[in-house]
């Protein structure tokens, strides 16, 4: 079995019957606190694939290796938005603290919010095109990220901003499988991310559907995951966090959306941006 977007990833049956997987990529210094965060949760009963090997790196590609779970569906039976916002309060709680595992910088782009290119957008990591370029403008969705970016620049200032926890920056249903309600296993541990609580929840409100459905979360779909999470977690939030879930949900939407408007397709419509944004405080 051969498969991969950004990485190749192969199935292998061991010598004494054992299936692993093998996933190569371009090494990056963030994928060894991926592996060490991927590790600790492990240990912690967390569903994640047993690390077994990496990442080592051969002529500047990073290989690794991880025990096979098989199976699984990709929603739980009942109450969908529950689970899968409970399970992100249960990785964010059981995560170690960033300082204990070393970087998992660079951020991903659709996470990447606070990059340091001069344009409102980030380097894709999945195409060649500048999303900054002049020919590629879109007005609206380039002011969206434009206002996105402020308001989150607002938030980390704050006290609530600057406690960062880890987290998965890809909780999409396609990256989850369950056992009927119970979680089976967690993938792509490539996408651990550090980040305020709020924005990595706020990441997560707006594509947990996708993978289920081919779409991202509605905004009844974002709402209901947000208020879900702080009920596992145990927290209210304060509005500042709200606010900045909204702005760190619409980020990821409005960068896919970003890129999908270079193939003339549309993820996102101007009035729920325009939702979101007042949502987000924007």
């Amino acid at each position: 079995m051969i498969s991969g977007h950004l990485s190749r990833v192969f199935g292998v049956r061991l010598s004494g019957g054992r299936e692993v997987i093998v996933k190569v990529r371009p090494y990056s210094p963030r994928l060894a606190g991926c592996a060490a965060v991927q590790r600790a949760l492990w240990r912690a009963g967390f569903p994640a694939p047993e690390p077994l090997l990496g990442p080592v790196v051969e002529e500047g590609l990073a290989v690794s290796a991880e025990a096979c779970v098989p199976g699984g569906s990709l929603a739980p039976e009942t109450d969908r938005v529950s689970r899968f916002a409970g399970l992100l309060a249960r990785f964010i709680a059981l995560a170690p603290r960033p300082a204990m595992v070393g970087t998992l910088e660079p951020g991903l782009p659709r996470t990447a919010w606070n990059h340091a290119l001069s344009g409102v957008w980030p380097a894709a990591d999945d195409r060649d095109d500048d999303l900054n370029a002049a020919e590629h403008a879109t007005a609206w969705l380039d002011e969206t990220g434009a206002r996105v970016r402020r308001r989150l620049s607002r938030f980390v200032r704050t006290p609530a901003g600057v406690r960062v926890v880890i987290g998965h920056g890809d909780w999409e249903a396609q990256n989850l499988r369950w056992n009927g309600d119970e979680p089976l296993v967690v993938h792509d541990w490539d996408s651990v991310t550090a980040a305020p609580e709020a924005v990595v929840v706020g990441l997560a409100a707006s594509v947990w559907p996708c993978g289920m459905a081919p779409r991202a979360a509605t905004v009844a779909e974002s709402a209901a995951f947000l208020d879900a999470y702080q009920r596992a977690a145990g927290r209210v939030w304060s509005a500042g966090e709200i606010e900045a879930s909204w702005a760190a949900g619409l980020w990821v939407y409005a960068f896919n959306a970003k890129k999908a408007s270079l193939d003339g397709a549309s993820w996102l419509a101007p009035d729920e941006a325009e939702q979101r944004l007042a949502l987000a405080g924007a």
